[in-house]
This record gives structure tokens, C-alpha cells and sequence, in this order.
């Protein structure tokens, strides 16, 4: 696509920066900045900061409450977002399940759920994976049966980020055990305060609580929950994970972290000089810039296809293989050259009561939990090699 700006885009871009570094607010910014844990009130802040501005949803036409932006402007958003230490957008309400209710929900359910996710009043989460149903998500065995105006859920739903602080959650049920396992899976927005439903601290290998094993127990959910036809969920679950799979490639996520890498590298010292005047070094960090830079150029031009009305196919599993693996390539790199320094960590210290001193530069204490968790990358949202598949069977024919 052709990246060259006009007058009225480079004018947006400078509004865009203006508007971040006026508002942003400085705590936030620093925990960022520190790569402290980021709490539900701030970020729900932040997209309040962000609703009132009209900016609370790039990717969003104008008449459900979103930009209408065209991707050049999108594209602008994000890249001058990424110049700052703004938080990470939680993408299950307003990557996910908003644009999923706004395309096949009802007028009641748009009504009722749009606003809140669009103000960030109300906290989502994904039902999806089960432990004995994740990559093979079609196998999932939680059921919902009719009974009256309500559904009867029991079951049990793995990984589920978030569940133990979300308002609600977006997930798959099986509604008929007839036919193809594809066809017998419905799509349900379940109240999280519903009687019946417990998730448990899944903690994962950085220490963190990410994760959670949440059981439903008799769990009754109103029929006007359930999005579109009865057995229909899997035609709405298909849609839905190409949004996660987009938002998964994470480009101004890792443009953040590479300057953070690039950063660090100019501090750390080799032979008494900076890093990144070590040639093996630079070499290690501008390789994994362009592939970045690459990655980024392949977002864009799916973001044009899906502005031109052309929906994106399968072929969006590039950009989470590829987005998760330099998401991991830049972690990597970064422990690198923290070297010593990157090994010991103490959760603590990423949060705002931590009053000890550091253990090496005060830059080091977030690294090694962002390259541990990181590692969960390239199997959340369909793991890459079940991506490599679908390519290899969707988009190649093979």
C-alpha cells in the first residue's frame, strides 16, 4: 500500500502525539516505563481518557461508537501510540468480542454491551479452551442444555486470561452432541457474577497470576445471551479468532520493546563499550528489526484489504506466527544483554509497594518475567504449529 502521508495525515499524527503526552497519565507511564504490573482501575482509566477523546476504538465504524478511521489513519494511531509508554490494550473486549456483537449480536445486545466495553466500565474474558480441548477447540465438552428462557452450563474452561477480575466472559458451549463436533457449539456472553461459575489461579511460569482453571457449575444463562443461531457458534468462533489472531501480531507492542532492547544495549557495556556498538550485537538486534519492520508491512496490508471491504482469510495466521516469534526473538535479546543482571527477580519489585534497592540497574527487574511469559506466546490464540496447518491447508491447499 502507499505509505505516503498527506498534509491531513501528518497533521493527525501530531494531534494523536500532542493528545498522548497531555493525557497519559504519569503513573501509568511509569509503571510502563518500569514494566511493573499494570492494575485493572488503570487501564480502565486509560480507555476512559481514551473514550472521551472519541479514540476508544480505532477499528470500530462510527455508528456503533468507533473511529470509522481509515487504515492510514489506524496505522498512525497505533505508530504514535507505540512512541509512548501507553498501556497495553486488553483485547478481549474491544479487539474481540465488541466487533464479534456489533457484526452478529442483537440491537438489545449492542445496546446493552457496546457502551461498557467502549468506556471500559466492563471487563471481558475468553471461554474458549478446555484441558481436553485447546488447539483442537472443536472437541470442547462444557454444555449447555435448554431449559426454559435459560441455558444449564457445566463444564470446565482452561487458560482463561483474566476470568478472576472479568465482568464477563465470551465462550463456547456445546449445545448437541449430533453431527460434526463443529456443528453443536454455541456462542454464549455469560455475567461472571452468575452463581455456579469459580476460576482458580492458574500461576505461570513468570510468577505471575495470568491464568485461570474456571469451573461452571449449573451455571444459568438467559437464552437472550447466546449470540446468533443455536449451533451456529463455531461460523461466530471462526470470526472472532481472526481478530485475536490480528491483534496477536502485536506490532506496537514490540516497536516498544525493541527501543526498550535498544536502550538497554546502549547502557550495558562489552569490553567497555556499549553493546551496541559490539558488532555481533547490533547485528543479533537489526536482524530482528527487519523482521519486524517486515511484519508490520504485512499488518498494513491486511488492515487495507479488511478497509476495502475484502475480508481477511486464513492467511492471518501469518501475523500471529510471526508476531509471537519476534515478541519472543526481542525478549530473548534483551536478556542477552542484561547478561548477570537479568537472573535474579523478585515479583515484588514490579509493584508500586517495592521500596528495596534494585539488584543491578533498576531497568533489569521487569525483564526476565516478560521473557518467561512470553513463552506462552507462541501457543495462546492457537499455537503455531496449528497455525503452520491451517496455512498449509486453507491458504496453500496442501
Amino acid at each position: 500500500m502507499d505509505l505516503a502521508f498527506s498534509d491531513d495525515d501528518l497533521a493527525f499524527r501530531d494531534e494523536v502525539r500532542v493528545f498522548v503526552k497531555d493525557n497519559l497519565p504519569a503513573d501509568i507511564a511509569e509503571s510502563v516505563r518500569q514494566g511493573r504490573a499494570i492494575d485493572k482501575p488503570d487501564i480502565q482509566r486509560w480507555q476512559r481518557i481514551l473514550f472521551d477523546q472519541g479514540w476508544a476504538a480505532p477499528g470500530w465504524p462510527v455508528e456503533y461508537g468507533g473511529t470509522g478511521w481509515d487504515a492510514t489513519k489506524r496505522y498512525i494511531f497505533d505508530e504514535a501510540m507505540s512512541e509512548f509508554d501507553t498501556p497495553e490494550t486488553v483485547p478481549f473486549g474491544l479487539l474481540m468480542v465488541g466487533p464479534l456483537i456489533y457484526t452478529f449480536g442483537t440491537d438489545a445486545q449492542k445496546e446493552r454491551f457496546l457502551p461498557k466495553i467502549l468506556n471500559g466500565e466492563e471487563w471481558w474474558c475468553q471461554g474458549y479452551s478446555e484441558p481436553g480441548a485447546g488447539s483442537d477447540l472443536a472437541s470442547l465438552q462444557t454444555k449447555a442444555v435448554l431449559d426454559g428462557d435459560h441455558y444449564v452450563v457445566n463444564g470446565t474452561k482452561t487458560w482463561n486470561s483474566s476470568a478472576h477480575i472479568a465482568d464477563w466472559t465470551f465462550t463456547l458451549v456445546r449445545t448437541s452432541s449430533e453431527g460434526k463436533q463443529q456443528e453443536g457449539i454455541s456462542f454464549l456472553l455469560i455475567d461472571m457474577k452468575t452463581p455456579g461459575i469459580d476460576p482458580n489461579p492458574i500461576v505461570s511460569i513468570d510468577g505471575g497470576h495470568h491464568f485461570n482453571m474456571t469451573y461452571y457449575t449449573d451455571v444459568q444463562v438467559p437464552v437472550e445471551n447466546r449470540i446468533g443461531e443455536e449451533n451456529k457458534g463455531w461460523t461466530y468462533a471462526k470470526y472472532l479468532l481472526g481478530h485475536e489472531r490480528q491483534s496477536i501480531s502485536e506490532v506496537g507492542l514490540s516497536k516498544q520493546r525493541l527501543r526498550r532492547l535498544k536502550s538497554i544495549a546502549g547502557e550495558e557495556r562489552s569490553d567497555g563499550e556499549s553493546l551496541m556498538d559490539d558488532k555481533s550485537f547490533a547485528k543479533k538486534v537489526a536482524e530482528a528489526e527487519v523482521l519486524l519492520t517486515s511484519h508490520e508491512y504485512l499488518n498494513l496490508r491486511f488492515l487495507a484489504e479488511e478497509a476495502a471491504g475484502r475480508p481477511i482469510g486464513a492467511e492471518v495466521s501469518l501475523l500471529k506466527i510471526r508476531g509471537t516469534e519476534i515478541r519472543q526473538q526481542l525478549t530473548e535479546l534483551t536478556i542477552e544483554a542484561l547478561g548477570y543482571y537479568a537472573a535474579p527477580f523478585e515479583l515484588e519489585q514490579l509493584t508500586d509497594g517495592w521500596n528495596e534497592p534494585s539488584i543491578g540497574p533498576e531497568y533489569a527487574a521487569a525483564q526476565m518475567p516478560q521473557y518467561l511469559f512470553s513463552r506462552a506466546a507462541t501457543i495462546y490464540g492457537g499455537s503455531n504449529e496449528i497455525q503452520r496447518n491451517i496455512i498449509a491447508k486453507m491458504v496453500l491447499g496442501l
